[in-house]
């Protein structure tokens, strides 16, 4: 038997809803049409947003004429950054554990200076229809001077890469942070590494030189979009009071009223966010993008506007997870014991400060009882579209490299892999390498739930058949 006592109570006891197939309170209305979708939001007078986009990855906006776009016929507004507020940004100036830097939402929203990724927005138009609004996009002039971009993050790192952001400033702290710019008076040459963390628990060295076995594995993962069914869509419409009315599709109503506010200039107070049937999101639509475009068009036109992206710019022009190059070092005694692990995490955050490293971090080692380990973490700027949630943001490409890493090793001592990571799984009271205690958690039990079960004893039929363990972390 394991060395281990239970810490949670498997039950099979009946419920009244677990294990039944209760009715979905929206289904009826989804299955008949009668849900209504953010680009359903029909208002008098409203008038239809458009977009122009960056056709280039990397390039510094000299100049943008708008007046023949103004001009034509049906066009009532046209807006470019110069319509919207960007904050300063330094990383002075963020509050501890700040989640955004408003200068980079802004800069994301509507590029200032520079277009940062294919398909950064560039300036907006808003037209009675959007044949005239698209129309009108073709006749904005813009003047690019068009810079080297670097796409992945190993290049972004190096030396000589070409940079993001002249002031961006590098900061080192294992919390979520937003990034910032460095002060006016800081000396401080900019960097495409937007923040770099270490965690470390007991003696590496010590650790590595007691393994019988170790085994060192780089992966690298690329960045997948979401794939949600329904593009982002905002409709805005002022008040005689100055308030705003914003409906869109959205998984955070609260963070669409504040960013919007914000960005418009104005009290918190007066904006409501009206949060629509959403198709699909996985974390991606907690990000803000048509939302700011359509208020900043309504106010100008005087009307209701409404921004519904196109399929090809939700792939373009929105955050999809991230790239990563993931390295993992860990060794074991012949009897299979973990001596130590060591990581090296570097996620691209796309052309702003911010991807999910820290939750990669949370997740890489939080399974196992490794009593010295390290996590090292770099979250680096590159030219593609700011990245955004998915689903356990960080955690699966982190588990996908030391998941392999464990599947070798077990195979290197000849245990079976279940067998070994219910040997050095975590349970309560086990101190993580990222600081915490594990308080109950069931991962004992459910590895022991898995090799108890027919199917893991089963014989494997046929050729090509084969069977994998794997395990994932993320925390609550």
């Amino acid at each position: 038997m394991l060395d281990y006592k239970p810490n949670m109570v498997l039950s099979n006891q009946e419920y009244k809803v677990v294990g039944t197939r209760p009715i979905r309170p929206d289904g009826a209305d989804k299955v008949t049409g009668k849900a209504r979708y953010a680009a359903d939001t029909n208002l008098p007078g409203l008038l239809f947003g458009r977009v122009l986009r960056s056709p280039h990855a990397h390039a510094r906006i000299k100049s943008i004429d708008t007046s023949k776009a103004a001009a034509l016929p049906g066009v009532r507004a046209v807006v470019t950054s110069a319509d919207i507020v960007e904050p300063t940004g330094r990383a002075s100036e963020l509050s501890e554990g700040a989640m955004v830097n408003y200068k980079f939402l802004s800069n994301n929203v509507l590029a200032t200076d520079k277009a940062l990724y294919k398909g950064h927005a560039i300036a907006a138009v808003c037209a009675s229809n959007t044949h005239i609004a698209e129309q009108a996009l073709k006749l904005i002039e813009v003047e690019y001077e068009v810079l080297p971009p670097v796409m992945n993050a190993k290049d972004a790192m190096k030396a000589d890469a070409p940079l993001l952001h002249d002031r961006l400033a590098s900061m080192t702290t294992a919390t979520i942070r937003a990034g910032g710019v460095l002060d006016d008076n800081d000396p401080t040459k900019g960097s495409n590494l937007a923040n770099k963390f270490e965690f470390q628990l007991g003696d590496l060295d010590k650790g590595f030189a007691e393994a019988d076995f170790i085994v060192e594995k780089e992966t690298s993962t690329v960045a997948v979009h979401q794939g949600y069914i329904e593009p982002q869509s905002g409709t805005a419409q002022w008040h005689e009071d100055g308030t705003l009315t914003v409906w869109s599709s959205s998984q955070g109503h609260f963070t669409v009223r504040d960013y919007t506010a914000r960005l418009m200039g104005v009290p918190v107070s007066h904006v409501k966010a009206v949060p629509m049937e959403i198709g699909g999101g996985f974390g991606a639509k907690l990000t803000m993008y048509a939302e700011p475009i359509a208020a900043a068009l309504a106010r100008k036109a005087g009307a209701p506007v409404k921004v519904t992206m196109t399929r090809t710019e939700v792939f373009e022009a929105t955050g999809p997870t991230s790239g990563t190059f993931i390295t993992v070092k860990m060794g074991v005694t012949k009897d299979g014991r973990i001596t130590a692990a060591d990581a090296k995490m570097i996620f691209e955050a796309g052309a702003f400060p911010g991807s999910p490293v820290v939750g990669g971090a949370q997740c890489i080692m939080s399974a196992y009882d490794i009593p010295n380990g390290r996590i090292e973490g770099y979250d680096v700027v590159v030219n593609r579209p700011k990245t955004s949630a998915y689903r356990a943001p960080g955690s699966p490409a982190a588990a996908f490299c030391i998941e392999t890493v464990i599947d070798e090793l077990a195979e290197k001592i000849g245990m079976d892999p279940v067998d070994f990571r219910l040997l050095n799984s975590a349970k309560e009271g086990t101190r993580r390498v990222t600081g915490p205690t594990m308080p109950l958690v069931g991962f004992i039990e459910t590895l022991e739930a898995v090799k108890n079960h027919p199917h893991y004893s089963a014989p494997k039929d046929g050729k090509h058949r084969g069977r994998g363990v794997a395990t994932g972390f993320w925390g609550n």
